[in-house]
Parts: structure tokens; C-alpha cells; sequence
């Protein structure tokens, strides 16, 4: 019987996929292989095929459980013997294989990686013929794969302790260069046949959103969807459980799977799925992998994974029967600073410097406008198919990805480049985008003094831009090549020769999005208190005819103004004041203080902190603040708290407003008075907030609130420090 005949009297087909057939015919002719296949490729028929021509035993090497018991119970339908070897075995059970084994009562007998360690099975192998090996998943044996597993590298030597070297085959869906080089040193495979086949998926939609509101997208997109099969990739178990809590709320059915889930319920969540009891599965990455399901029509990355590698074969997992199918990214900056996290708290000792090009690589990804399919391919090292070149900035288009498919008019954005480049070029080209966009935006810090960027033409030239609209034009300068990004853990902003072709005016720059300067809500004017205003006033004349100044120069009337709407009694609260930098603070900030703090004790005023932002002030009402009994007024607030009140009713009830009965709490809770946190930090974003509050340090809130979507508030950040102060951020966040 040949391939062919095995083919139609097994499986029911009557042609091979691309590929198959010579690798088939190589592994047959004895020759080892290395086979890259996209996901839905057809790769274990390479190896299950010459199983069956081949005398002897084919011993697949398989990392996941599932993957290994859904090919076995396959086989076994087909009539091929076929059993795995896996830890949920009893002994009994281990030692009716052992001794079927020995027997030659198998084709295939699939190991996880891991068993290799086990003397038991060292002996087994070494009493049976072994004719072929076939290693699946064969990227995890090279540290620069996305999914790298040390006890991949014990491969080799076990193969070399068999008394007769079999044929070796290397299965893998994704692989760079660098990758397929490893895998071949490291499985010593001798001469190895190789085929890699297209990475094209042109039934495949691919699109790149960039949504404040991703849940909100999330289900919108979800509900058109309706009764089609999906599956919702999250970056971690929290937010997995809290998107898919959140669906079932909205009436769409769904389940979840990660490796916090006890087995039980992983196994009922993924057969739920898989025989379309649940039309969603929302999981980490820890799910799919081995998962035939032809109809997914549709995957959504709710969050962007930490490689293209892991991106494309997630993404390949809808439409693997041939029929159209949609792969969704949700990209947001905070992406980035959550994977960079995840690999800063990886291994110490490991050379990480390929994780961060990975992360770099995934990111352009995201900012290209671009044809994607063609960045894909590109990646991989395939030619363009849409243009006959591998140079993606080159594309025509797929005509069949969320760029291509763009009809957003062009908009220039030559000054603002020109202005992005010019302020790195004059701070040296040794700073990274966060402080770049401080400098254009005209931030008052220390840093920024200390180094005199102050003084640059282009400090605050472009102050009537978003943090986040800065930084999305500088990402998309990078991912177009028009700027470099050097370096890996604290990558800095490098010209290159494009770079001075805009600054120069031979190149112009056109993007897809809507760019515009901000415009600031107008606030709405409070009450001032006229007797405060006089007492700071006389302080700032005083001042002045001291150092010779005009009052002025000391703090505006604005800024006295906005004292008394606020009453800053602290350090942190005086410097959110406009016009109080931290060098004016040094030289008048306490005396300010001291005759504030006068103030309020004389009226017994209720400080109502830090204003959320100007939105909110714009919003708020002008009433008078509060006047109330100042000593423990925040237990007398904890006594509402814990019969179960509300901020708003414990604010009606006491006659205070919402922002005081919220820093009574906080006070409370670091008095070390029991506190429910998850009723002040939404647990979608609670991950964000801590790796934003880890990046941005706790000193200031202002640039911990600009890091985050804008539907987190003070309130959030303000809860998640007083909790994460003892417990530890970084711990917290990658719980």
C-alpha cells in the first residue's frame, strides 16, 4: 500500500495539500525533515502516514495533553492503533502501555516532552524499534520561539541513545529564519529535506482596531456575529474571566478557558465549545493549540499578544474549513507596556533582547497602514504574492484587510513629523517616545530642566496635542520606517535617512486617521472664597517686595484662584495646582500651605482632594464646600460604609461630596480598616492600572491617568495605590 491508498482509506481524501506529498515521500525514503505548515496545513498526516508504511513504532513528541489525546481518539476512529503517555495516567494504566508497547500493539505512541526525563520510559524505548520520530510544535525548542520549552532540547540526546537511529521529523506552523536554523542544529537533523509552505491565508480577513472602549466594541462586534462560532484571545486569566463574565451578563453565551481553571472545567468548557453549546470561548493563549474546529468564524485578540508568531497562529485558527473568516485585533498602548512587564518579570538570567524585537515587530504590526497580509508575509520571509516583492511598503494590497479595505481620507502630517523629528534630533537622539512627547508637550518637570530642554525651540510646540495622539504619530512613523526605534528594554528614537528627507521637505507624510490638536473643555468657573483669596494675596505681596519680584512672578491670580477652589494642604495636591511647578514649590509651597491649612481648620472644611479632570470639573456643580464637625469625620463615614451605604447616599446623608467620602475611605483603609477594593477598581482594567501605576512611579497621578484608557478615573488609581502599597505592584500585577 502507498501514501496515497493510506490516504484515501484512512482519512477519505483523494489529493494531498501542498506539501504533503514530498515531505511524505522524503520522511518514507528515509530522510529527515523540516515542515513548516500554517496552521490547518495538514501537518500530522506527514508523519501519521509513513507510521503507517513504516515497520516499527513512530514516537510523536507532543507539548499539550489535548493536542495528543484529540489525534489519538482521531486515529483510533480510523481504525489505527494509537495510544499517549501523559500524566493523568494511573500506574496501572502506564504499565497496560508499557506492555502493549513491547508487544508492537502501536503505530504511534504520542510523550509529552517531559517524559524523556523518566528512566521507565528511557527503557521502554530502548527494548522497541523506533523507526520514526516526530517532533510537533518543533519552535519550542529554540529560545527565540514564542513558546520555547527547555525540555524540547532533551530531544537529541534521547534519539541519539536509541540503538538505531530513526528518520526525524520537525513539524511546526510558524517559524522565522533564525527560528528553522535553531530547530535544525538543536534536533541535530542530518541533511533535512525542507519545505515551507505559504503563510497566505486568503480566506482571512485581518484588521487592526484601535478602540477607547473595547469591550463596548467587543460586544457590538459579538452581537453581529450572532450563533457564528468565535474565539476571544485575553492576555491574562483576569481579564479572560472578566470578559467572558461580562458577555454572559450581555446575553451572549460564552465560556472560558485558562490554566487557572481546574481540568474539569477546562475539558467541559472546551467540549462546550467545540460541539457549539457555546457560541464563544474566551481563553488565553493556553487554549487551541491541537483544536480542529473547521467553523471558527472569526478570532478577536482583545489584546495584542507579545508576537507575531503567537498572533498569526491564534489567528489562524478561524476559518481553518476554507470559508471567509475574520481575525480582529484590539490595539491599545497600554498592549505594550503590559507585555513589556510580563517579559521584564520573566527569567533574570535569560537574554530577553529577542522577546523585545518580537514586541517591537507585533507593534509596527499594529501602526502600519500598510497592506497587513503583506506585513505578515513579510515577517515570515515569503514573497508578497500582491506585488511579486517581499517589500511590504511596496504593496498594492490584499484588498482583503481592514487597511486595504480603509477609505479614511489621507491626512498630512508632514509639520507634525517635521516637529517630532526636530525634538528628537535637538535632545540628542537618546531619549525614548515618552520623554520626547514631555518635551513637545511642554511638560514642567524636574528631568526636563535638569537637562535645559526647556529651552528648545521645540519645548511645547506641539502642546495642543494628546499625549496619545503624539505617541500614535510617532508609532506610525516607525512602523512605516520613517523613524528608528533603538534598543530593547528602553528602546530610544533614532533619525534615519527618511527622517531628514521630511525634515528637509522632500518627503511628505500622509496617514489614514483623523489628527487633530485637542480641544480642551471649558471649565466651568467655581465660587471663590473671597476672604482665603485676600490672605494669599497679602502672603504673595509680601513675597514679592522680598525678592524684589512683582506678584506675579509668584503665582498668578489664577493659580490663587484655583488654591481656593481646591485648598492644597499637601505637596502632591499644591503641584497639580496650574502654574505650581516644583521649583516654585520649593522656594513658597509651604508658606501657601500653612495659610490654607489655616484656613480650613478655622471653617472646618471637608478637603475635597484632587479634582478627576477637566471634564469633570466642567461638569461639576458650584455649590460652597461643606462644612461639617472635623475630628473622625472619616469613621463616622466608615460607620455608612460598612451598613452597606453608597458614595453617593454617604455623601447625601452627610452632606459632603462624593470626592470627600472617598478620601475618608482611603484614609480608613490606611488606618487598616477593611475595605473592598473591587467596588472602586474595575477589574477589566486593573491589570492596566497597576503596570501603568509601575511605569509612572507613585508620585503624581497626572501621568499614571494619562497611560490608561479614559474611562479609568482618579478614583480607580487613587484605590489601586492605597491597595498595592504593602502588597507590592508588580506581584499584583501578574497575578
Amino acid at each position: 500500500m502507498n501514501a496515497l491508498a493510506i490516504l484515501q482509506k484512512y482519512y477519505g481524501y483523494h489529493s494531498f495539500r501542498e506539501g504533503q506529498k514530498e515531505l511524505i515521500d522524503h520522511i518514507i525514503n528515509h530522510r529527515d525533515v523540516m515542515g513548516i505548515l500554517p496552521t490547518g496545513g495538514g501537518k500530522s498526516l506527514c508523519y501519521q502516514i509513513p507510521a503507517l508504511l513504516f515497520e516499527g513504532l513512530t514516537l510523536v513528541i507532543s507539548p499539550l495533553i489535548s493536542l495528543m489525546k484529540d489525534q489519538v481518539d482521531t486515529l483510533k476512529e480510523y481504525g489505527v492503533s494509537a495510544e499517549l503517555i501523559n500524566s493523568s495516567l494511573s500506574q496501572r494504566e502506564f504499565q497496560e502501555i508499557i506492555i502493549n508497547a513491547k508487544k508492537e500493539a502501536y503505530k504511534l505512541l504520542y510523550v509529552a516532552p517531559e517524559r524523556l526525563e523518566t528512566d521507565s520510559f528511557m527503557e521502554l524505548i530502548g527494548e522497541i524499534e523506533v523507526s520514526l520520530v516526530a517532533v510537533d510544535e518543533a519552535h519550542c525548542v529554540s529560545q527565540w520561539g514564542h513558546d520555547f520549552r527547555p525540555s524540547y532540547r532533551r530531544i537529541a540526546k534521547m534519539i541519539s541513545s536509541l540503538p538505531k537511529r530513526p528518520v526525524v521529523a520537525a513539524f511546526t506552523a510558524t517559524a522565522t529564519e533564525l527560528v528553522k536554523e535553531d530547530i535544525i542544529n538543536l534536533l541535530r537533523l542530518q541533511g533535512p529535506f525542507e519545505f515551507i509552505g505559504s503563510f497566505d491565508r486568503p480566506n482571512l480577513y485581518f484588521e487592526v482596531r484601535k478602540s477607547r472602549n473595547k469591550f463596548e466594541e467587543l460586544k457590538s462586534y459579538v452581537k453581529e456575529k450572532k450563533a457564528e462560532s468565535g474565539i476571544i484571545y485575553c492576555a491574562t486569566r483576569k481579564t479572560t474571566d472578566e470578559v467572558c463574565e461580562r458577555l454572559n451578563r450581555e446575553g451572549i453565551t460564552a465560556v472560558s478557558y485558562h490554566a487557572g481553571l481546574a481540568e474539569g472545567e477546562r475539558s467541559q468548557n472546551q467540549e462546550a465549545f467545540l460541539f457549539d453549546k457555546a457560541e464563544l470561548m474566551v481563553a488565553t493563549n493556553a487554549f487551541g493549540m491541537g483544536i480542529d474546529k473547521p467553523n471558527v468564524r472569526f478570532v478577536v485578540h482583545y489584546n495584542m499578544p507579545k508576537n507575531m508568531e503567537s498572533y498569526y497562529q491564534e489567528a489562524g485558527r478561524a476559518g481553518r474549513d476554507g470559508e471567509a473568516a475574520e481575525c480582529i485585533l484590539f490595539f491599545s498602548t497600554q498592549d505594550i507596556m503590559t507585555n513589556r512587564l510580563f517579559i521584564e518579570n520573566g527569567n533574570p538570567e535569560a537574554d530577553h533582547s529577542g522577546e523585545y524585537q518580537k514586541l517591537s515587530a507585533i507593534t509596527d504590526y499594529c501602526n502600519t497602514e500598510g497592506c497587513l497580509r503583506s506585513a505578515i508575509l513579510s515577517y515570515f520571509g515569503q514573497q508578497n504574492v500582491y506585488t511579486g516583492h517581499s517589500d511590504e511598503s511596496q504593496a498594492a494590497g490584499c484588498n482583503n484587510c481592514g487597511n486595504c479595505n480603509n477609505e479614511t481620507e489621507k491626512t498630512d502630517i508632514t509639520i507634525e513629523a517635521q516637529k517630532i523629528l526636530s525634538c528628537i534630533k535637538r535632545m540628542g537622539e537618546q531619549y525614548g517616545s515618552t520623554f520626547v512627547t514631555d518635551v513637545l508637550k511642554g511638560a514642567n518637570t524636574q528631568k526636563i530642566r535638569d537637562f535645559r530642554f526647556d529651552n528648545l525651540s521645540t519645548y511645547g510646540i506641539m502642546k495642543d496635542y494628546g499625549k496619545d495622539m503624539i505617541k500614535e504619530i510617532m508609532a506610525f512613523l516607525i512602523a512605516e520606517g520613517y523613524l528608528n526605534l533603538v534598543g530593547d528594554q528602553y528602546p530610544i528614537l533614532r533619525l534615519n535617512l527618511k527622517s531628514y528627507e521630511i525634515l528637509k521637505g522632500n518627503l511628505k507624510v500622509e496617514i489614514r486617521r483623523v489628527i487633530h490638536p485637542e480641544v480642551k473643555a471649558k471649565r466651568a468657573e467655581k465660587p471663590i472664597q473671597e476672604e482665603l483669596f485676600d490672605r494669599l494675596r497679602l502672603l504673595r505681596m509680601k513675597l514679592a517686595r522680598e525678592h524684589e519680584v512683582q506678584p506675579f512672578m509668584i503665582f498668578a491670580d489664577t493659580t490663587l484662584k484655583e488654591m481656593c477652589q481646591r485648598y492644597p494642604c499637601t505637596e502632591a495636591a499644591m503641584l497639580e495646582v496650574t502654574g505650581v511647578g516644583e521649583r516654585k514649590f520649593e522656594k513658597y509651597g509651604d508658606l501657601f500651605i500653612e495659610v490654607i491649612s489655616k484656613y480650613v481648620e478655622e471653617n472646618h472644611i471637608e478637603l475635597q482632594g484632587i479634582e478627576e479632570d477637566s471634564d469633570q470639573e466642567a461638569n461639576s456643580s458650584t455649590k460652597q464646600p461643606k462644612k461639617t464637625a472635623g475630628k473622625d469625620s472619616h469613621k463616622q463615614t466608615y460607620a455608612l460604609y460598612r451598613q452597606g451605604l453608597g458614595i453617593n447616599e454617604i455623601a447625601s446623608e452627610r452632606n459632603l461630596t462624593p470626592m470627600t467620602v472617598e478620601n475618608h475611605l482611603l484614609k480608613c483603609a490606611e488606618e487598616g480598616l477593611e475595605l473592598d477594593f473591587s467596588a472602586f477598581i474595575p477589574s477589566l482594567y486593573e491589570e492596566q492600572i497597576a503596570a501603568a501605576i509601575e511605569a509612572c512611579g507613585v508620585e503624581f497621578l497626572k501621568p499614571i491617568k494619562e497611560a490608561l484608557p479614559e474611562e479609568v478615573t482618579y478614583t480607580a488609581i487613587k484605590f489601586a495605590l492605597c491597595k498595592y502599597k504593602e502588597r507590592g505592584i508588580k506581584q499584583e500585577a501578574c497575578e
